[in-house]
């Protein structure tokens, strides 16, 4: 008897600790009963029935991280690029999870490497190498709508790497070395052109003050030909009326019988002859019958006409 009350107890023990579920932080298990999906066991203590209960998957509830392996895709252009990339997904559902699809992780993965060529066959291949952002979140709308029924959440989808073909990745080279140069000489020629734009506009600022500066030069300069031609105008004017009064002066003095003053006036305009002779630019010998006599006469008539003028008068 006692070896069987040792044996019902070790079995009792063995049957109890077969039944303590101890869930860690971050999983849930599935239980099932029979072979048939009895529940799920959160984190924490939990207690199953031995040998009709038993777990059937282990689960991570944390977000985990899938590397999608390189592979080969052919753009919409015909060229053959090399892509890689990573998927982050999360268990929302564990029965989903675990009873919906088999092998979680490779579905996972041939389903977004299929999309995958997919979406990056659509497209051209500088559309491929400008807009990583879009491919990423449309696989990502994709993927995640397909995933939905697992019971999973696929977060993000990143592309890590886009190779393209060598001879491509040289033609792309040569072709921004040519657009850089090109905008260099773009630029370059533009500069030049507002260069010469600023210099013609100079020159034509500088020809508009040099005619303004020789109008003002012209306007003063006929100003002092217009004051000049006044002065001069006033000064003959006042000569002419000098040589009226001194004609009205010796025609009275004629009237009067003064021989004088005839012989003054004739004097007069004898020496200012004279001196216009004398003075006259041109270099040459005159030779003019003078009659010294007839001056010397004359020079007597306009002494006696100054002595009368300056006597006093009578009474």
């Amino acid at each position: 008897m006692g070896i069987v009350t040792l044996a019902i107890g070790i079995f009792l023990l063995v049957t109890a600790w077969k039944g303590v579920v101890i869930v860690p932080q971050g999983m849930e298990y599935t239980i099932e009963r029979l072979g048939r999906y009895q529940a799920t066991f959160t984190p924490g203590f939990h207690w199953l029935v031995p040998y009709v209960d038993r777990i059937g998957r282990k689960l991570s509830m944390m977000e985990q991280v899938l590397d999608v392996p390189s592979q080969e895709v052919i753009t919409k252009d015909n060229a053959m690029v090399g892509v890689d990339g990573v998927v982050f997904f999360q268990v929302l559902d564990a029965p989903k999870a675990a009873y919906e699809v088999q092998n979680l992780e490779i579905a996972i993965m041939q389903l977004t490497m299929t999309n995958l060529r997919t979406v990056m066959g659509s497209m051209d291949l500088d559309e491929l190498l400008s807009q990583r952002d879009h491919i990423n979140a449309k696989l990502l709308s994709v993927v995640d709508e397909a995933t939905t029924p697992w019971g999973i959440k696929v977060t993000r989808i990143e592309i890590k790497d886009i190779r393209p073909p060598t001879d491509l990745v040289n033609a792309m080279a040569r072709q921004m070395k040519a657009e850089r140069e090109k905008r260099a000489n773009v630029l370059e020629a533009e500069g030049l052109r507002q260069a010469a734009i600023l210099k013609a506009e100079g020159e034509r600022q500088a020809q508009i003050l040099a005619a303004e500066a020789q109008k003002q030069e012209q306007i003063l300069e006929a100003e002092g030909r217009k004051e000049a031609a006044f002065r001069d105008a006033e000064a003959r004017e006042r000569l002419a009326e000098a040589e009226a009064r001194a004609t009205m002066m010796v025609s009275q003095a004629i009237e009067k019988g003064d021989i004088q003053a005839v012989n003054y006036f004739v004097a007069t305009k004898y020496v200012e002859a004279l001196a216009r002779i004398a003075t006259s630019p041109n270099e040459k010998l005159v030779l003019m019958p003078l009659e010294a006599g007839n001056v010397i006469g004359a020079l007597g008539g306009i002494a006696e006409l100054t002595k009368k003028i300056g006597a006093p008068k009578a009474g």
